[in-house]
């Protein structure tokens, strides 16, 4: 097991591989806060015949779990469809590392983040996708990364930015961009208001 670690916005942000999961092409556990995220990267053995696309998945899982929530009930006792949330934060992992790919790779690869633990600070998605990167950087699946991901965010009436601002503190900020991609290249950007 190898740790590595950096401060970023007064914050560790603490990368761990292990051999938690052994069995796929790359994996990491990404941390920062008390916000963890596993993320995977698996790719096929064999090319997909009749394909004339990459054939790429990323999927973004959100357990209730994470936030200490355990949903009860005599028949209920799985997790729902993935919130909206989830599907844009598997899709804007999906827009960032496509492009970094060999387009004419016919074999499946799958990157799978799941949120282990969430604080009320830190955003999970820009974790997920640091971890993609990483999980893909140290894994044999050819990728011409690594990217990565920010948070900013403006203080209301003010020209102040602030780097990974925290989600409690989200009425404080009249704009907040999630921007991703790789140096040199433009990468994906989602805003909220």
């Amino acid at each position: 097991m190898q740790s590595f670690e950096t401060e970023v916005a007064g914050r560790k942000l603490t990368a761990t591989f292990s051999d938690l999961v052994n069995q796929a092409n790359g994996s990491v556990i990404m941390r920062y806060g008390e916000t963890t995220v596993l993320v995977t990267a698996v790719m096929g053995r064999d090319d997909k015949d009749g394909m004339d696309y990459f054939p790429l998945t990323v999927d973004f899982e959100e357990k209730f779990y994470a936030a200490g929530r355990i949903l009860g009930g005599r028949f209920m006792k799985r997790e729902g469809k993935p919130s909206d949330e989830a599907i844009l934060s598997g899709r804007l992992i999906d827009r960032t590392i496509r492009p970094l790919f060999d387009q004419r790779i016919r074999r499946e690869v799958q990157v799978v983040a799941t949120v282990l633990a969430i604080d009320e600070e830190n955003d999970p998605a820009t974790l997920a996708l640091i971890g993609a990167s990483l999980a893909l950087a140290t894994s044999d699946i050819p990728w011409d990364g690594p990217a990565t991901s920010v948070r900013v965010g403006r203080k209301r009436g003010t020209s102040e930015l602030v780097i990974n601002p925290s989600s409690k503190d989200a009425t404080e900020y009249d704009l907040q961009m999630l921007l991703c991609g790789k140096e040199g290249r433009r990468g994906s950007l989602r805003r909220s208001f």
